[in-house]
């Protein structure tokens, strides 16, 4: 697609526009502290913003630097991260802790292919990482980056790739502030999408949430509170919590919870040892 450089110009000033007036508020916006900028990229990683807010001053309040959440104990962060969901984040700041502790001084890398390199860290965080960290004119999307796109670029097309929205992104980036300019970009599609926009579902790439009560993903997260007390359970103990709690948990058998048990321990979030499992 061929932009004017008057079309680019006023597309800025649009977005810009209302950023000056109802740009968010936001803990991670307030720190350079590339350490910081990483949790709160992890922490947003499927989690809405308001979920996010609160357990990001905790969680930095418990964890304040890499040498800190390195030295912590896996069920002191877990229990940190309790309400976010998607567990293994937790684990991946961990091992990106112990990383970062050991090969790079306590110092996040600052390149796209070192920080690729670090555990449950993509492409598309990679960048977000070097714009908000480091002011890096780097290229990525997300949600309400997508939803922005769609909305002022693809008014008819119906299935919108990333293939399609990446150039544009590239080329209306600002190159003096990229850090301002994304967050004034997801201020612009969260308030479209507090509107009724429902640009996304335009995406290509659009994928329905699945129902979360009754979820493996629900399981896991039960499990994982049962093992937070540092005792440790065996498998009858996690087969008669999971069990007597709420929801359709009553109608798992002992092989599906062994199975998901399993897996956790595949994943490095669960260990085993005398027939007792741990965090």
């Amino acid at each position: 697609m061929k932009l004017s450089i008057a079309y680019i110009n006023n597309f800025r000033r649009t977005i810009l526009a209302y950023y000056r007036t109802h740009g968010r508020k936001m803990p991670w916006r307030e720190t350079t502290d590339p350490y910081r900028i990483l949790v709160s990229e992890i922490m947003l990683q499927q989690t809405q913003v308001s979920r996010v807010t609160e357990k990001y001053k905790q969680f930095v309040k418990a964890f304040p630097d890499f040498e800190a959440l390195d030295r912590a104990a896996a069920a002191a962060v877990y229990k940190e991260w309790q309400g976010l969901g998607y567990n293994r984040r937790a684990l991946n700041l961990k091992r990106i802790a112990r990383t970062v502790a050991a090969d790079y001084g306590g110092r996040l890398p600052r390149t796209h292919e070192e920080l690729c390199g670090l555990p449950g860290i993509g492409k598309a965080t990679a960048s977000s990482i070097m714009a908000f960290a480091f002011n890096s004119p780097a290229v990525f999307i997300e949600t309400n980056i997508r939803t922005v796109f769609i909305h002022f670029f693809f008014k008819t097309k119906k299935f919108v790739s990333d293939k399609d929205i990446l150039p544009l992104v590239e080329k209306t980036l600002s190159r003096a502030n990229p850090r301002k300019w994304y967050w004034a970009l997801m201020d612009y599609g969260a308030m479209l999408k507090k509107s009724g926009t429902v640009e996304n579902s335009r995406s290509a790439h659009y994928v329905k949430q699945g129902r979360f009560e009754g979820s493996k993903r629900q399981k896991r997260g039960r499990i994982l509170r049962m093992l937070l007390d540092g005792d440790g359970l065996t498998a009858r103990e996690i087969y008669d919590g999971m069990k007597s709690a709420r929801g359709d948990t009553k109608k798992v058998k002992n092989e599906a919870i062994q199975a998901i048990v399993d897996e956790l321990m595949r994943e490095g979030m669960v260990r085993e040892k005398k027939g007792r499992y741990f965090l």
